[in-house]
């Protein structure tokens, strides 16, 4: 059942794409006014180890698809309606870049995907080569739009910018509350994910004075316990923990700690897909209480994300992670440009891309807004705390929920 306010998002979603579309110019290669139904192509794990997360995206999409069709669908190509053509990538690169070939072949106008960046990084080559627009929702490798790629745009952060962030806010928090950190032991997935967040940490950390302990890496693909690795945090002296992984990979890092019992001030995680999301608590039980984590975060002050969890709740009876949000926006972006372009031509439709300004659901410096990159200039990564049972908004004060709880003695 829809709630009002998120009948009002839709409305807002179809009246935005018709002010874009007013301002589009030029012809309309020939496709205005004759497409009936578009198709957008959606890259995701559903199948494997991230079929959870990539599971929460695919919906994220069907819920925007379904937002710009109930309002009228493209109004400047004759109310044409979005229609899904799905890819289950099965979380490998070699998969996500054949089943990229055959959504193109397919004739799809955009591309949405596909959480994790080393399958991302094969469909940015696919979609460059041929032409056609791909939204990136979840992938933080920052390498993936270092070659000058014309046609993919992300909608998170980068990497970069997620373990920058992370040094900077752990230093801000421990020395605000008169308990400095001695020593950062750092635990991640060991692919270009959580190998480039853990370098921007480093990096960032070294030049704050922060004292960098072990770096402890893990294949999350095939991980089933993490009792190891925490033991040997334990063991390095470390008074903070940062973390850099998936959802699965996260539940089993909090229930390692758990058991071990390091003496830890903070377990942080660095772009984490556990400790922010709202199942984290139940699936970590006592275990997830006090976990921070710097991540694109929903804005909890938004009537509209709101509705949005609200509805994806009522749809999936499942609790909406953020990448669902993103991955929704990202459609709402195909849509405007599809309005702005008049057009299914893939060059026109990318220009407009590059030309979004939309308000989105999650926490942001302003509308969606693409560098020459392609990168999203407005995202903004958050801290975030369990706390009483749920991820929170803690820092900065601008966006803040509540107040970071410091010490937090996780895992005892």
């Amino acid at each position: 059942m829809r709630t009002r306010s998120f009948v009002k998002l839709v409305a807002a979603v179809g009246s935005g794409a018709v002010l874009l579309a007013g301002c589009a110019g030029g012809g309309s290669g020939g496709s205005s006014g004759d497409a009936k139904v578009i198709k957008i192509g959606t890259l995701h794990p559903l199948s494997g180890a991230n079929a959870g997360d990539g599971t929460q995206l695919e919906n994220g999409v069907k819920l925007g698809i379904k937002a710009i069709n109930d309002a009228g669908g493209i109004k400047a190509l004759g109310g044409a309606k979005l229609e899904l053509d799905g890819g289950d990538t099965k979380g490998t690169p070699d998969t996500g870049q054949s089943e990229a070939q055959r959504l193109v072949g397919d004739g799809v106008v955009a591309l949405v995907g596909t959480y994790q960046s080393a399958v991302s990084a094969n469909v940015a080559a696919v979609a460059e080569r041929n032409k056609v627009p791909f939204v990136m929702d979840v992938s933080g490798d920052d390498a993936i739009l270092s070659h000058g790629y014309k046609y993919s745009f992300r909608m998170q952060p980068q990497n970069s910018r997620f373990g920058t962030t992370a040094a900077q806010y752990v230093k801000a928090i421990s020395e605000a509350a008169n308990r400095p950190v001695t020593k950062v032991a750092y635990l991640h997935e060991a692919t270009a994910f959580g190998t480039g967040v853990y370098q921007a940490f480093k990096a960032e950390a070294q030049k704050s004075g922060l004292q960098m302990g072990p770096e402890i890496t893990y294949d999350a693909a095939s991980v089933s316990d993490l009792t190891t690795q925490i033991a040997q945090v334990k063991a390095s002296g470390a008074n903070v923990l940062v973390v850099s992984g998936y959802y699965r990979d996260g539940v089993l890092a909090a229930k390692a700690i758990q058991t071990v019992k390091p003496a830890l001030d903070a377990v942080v995680g660095a772009a984490d897909g556990a400790f922010d999301q709202p199942q984290f608590p139940t699936d970590a039980g006592s275990a997830s209480q006090g976990y921070f984590d710097v991540n694109y975060h929903f804005d909890d002050k938004s009537a509209d994300a709101k509705a949005f969890t609200a509805l994806y709740k009522s749809t999936y009876k499942d609790e909406a992670r953020t990448g669902a949000a993103l991955a929704y926006d990202s459609v709402r972006v195909i849509a405007a440009a599809l309005e702005k372009a008049g057009s299914t031509d893939a060059s026109k439709v990318r220009d407009a891309i590059a030309q979004t300004s939309l308000t989105p659901l999650t926490l942001s410096d302003g509308p969606i807004k693409f560098s020459d990159k392609g990168e999203n200039s407005t995202s903004l990564p958050v801290l975030t705390q369990v706390q009483n049972g749920a991820p929170v908004v803690v820092y900065p004060k601008s966006a803040a929920v509540k107040s970071p709880v410091y010490p937090a003695n996780p895992g005892q």
